[in-house]
């Protein structure tokens, strides 16, 4: 599965229904993720490990190390964890110095976040040079419209088919249709997660606290009744995890707010940082403002904002799957 979302061109709505009804950590609803439509014919490794050594010895082969961060190297490797293995939360992070943990948290979690990005972003450039053909009359294909009725049902913007002449649709697509940045999906992973420790990520590479009615998920030990059956959103992988919650953000009625302070930010042509737009999430927790200023205290004490120019590198695409005691 994992494979196949990095390398092969999947339609945005061949895995509407994989997640099920989700939301964030309060109780409102959302619709399920879409897929990557993305090809690629980058080659894929496959490597396996079993300990911290192996990670960091491969972690040192490809440069990405504090030296070249400090160094100002903003090039990720590809490098995608395939499965959050429950060791981390039993044994591993125990066992580390609290910096080890947050710097292997960051390195694991950062390319994913960047290729959740770099998919949305294909969406967005063909979104805009179709919009550029609407706006000036030109006539667009047969899979043009399709793509457009596709995208815009994914990302909740019509339920049924719609003019796609009309420039306040157009707005709202690319309101929607659009990325986020690097350090405030590493901000919202650690706290939502506990540093991927919590029993959600280890048994259902869970890092967000999206819930689900209908899909599959982690049922909470202390549920509260009055909010239905529900349960924590579990993913066959941890870049699962972060489309959806990416897709929550983009698409969830009660982030209106950072949908439009991201757009007057690409408006007025200012750098969109998670600093920024975290001021705007006082609805995905029921802390409110003590959520933004914890999410500011990440930001800030870790350092992550210089996480915002990073990009992925040319390489090939590396999976990396955990083998051994506490794999699975």
């Amino acid at each position: 599965m994992f494979a196949a979302m990095v390398r092969m061109s999947v339609s945005i709505i061949a895995m509407i229904s994989l997640f099920g009804t989700q939301a964030a950590c309060d109780s409102t609803e959302q619709t399920a993720t879409p897929a990557p439509r993305v090809a690629t014919d980058r080659p894929v490794k496959q490597i396996k490990f079993s300990s911290g050594s192996q990670l960091e010895q491969l972690i040192n082969e490809l440069n990405y190390t504090q030296e070249a961060w400090q160094a100002g190297v903003r090039e990720l490797p590809r490098l995608y964890i395939t499965k959050i293995p429950p060791r981390w939360r039993d044994k591993t992070a125990k066992e580390l110095d609290v910096v080890t943990k947050k710097r292997i948290f960051f390195r694991l979690i950062g390319p994913l976040a960047l290729h959740s990005n770099e998919l949305i972003q294909a969406d967005r450039n063909r979104l805009l040079l179709i919009i550029k053909k609407l706006r000036a009359g030109t006539p667009v294909s047969s899979n043009d419209q399709t793509f457009l009725q596709e995208i815009a049902a994914a990302y909740k913007v019509i339920a049924r088919k719609a003019d796609f002449t009309d420039h306040s649709l157009h707005d709202k697509l690319l309101r929607r249709v659009d990325t986020l940045p690097p350090s405030l999906v590493l901000a919202q992973a650690a706290e939502e997660s506990g540093w991927g420790t919590s029993r959600f990520a280890a048994a259902g590479n869970a890092l967000f606290g999206l819930w689900t009615w209908n899909g599959k998920g982690v049922m909470p030990l202390q549920q509260r009744s009055e909010l239905g059956n529900y349960k924590i959103a579990s993913y066959e992988t941890p870049l699962q995890s972060v489309i959806a919650y990416m897709h929550n953000l983009n698409t969830h009625q009660a982030y209106r707010a950072f949908r439009v302070r991201r757009a007057e930010l690409r408006k007025a042509d200012t750098k969109v940082t998670g600093w920024e737009l975290a001021k705007t999430l006082i609805k995905y927790s029921e802390r409110g403002q003590k959520y933004v200023d914890s999410l500011h205290s990440l930001i800030k004490v870790n350092k992550l904002q210089s996480i915002d120019d990073t990009y992925l590198g040319d390489g090939p695409t590396i999976l990396l799957i955990p083998v051994g005691e506490g794999a699975n």
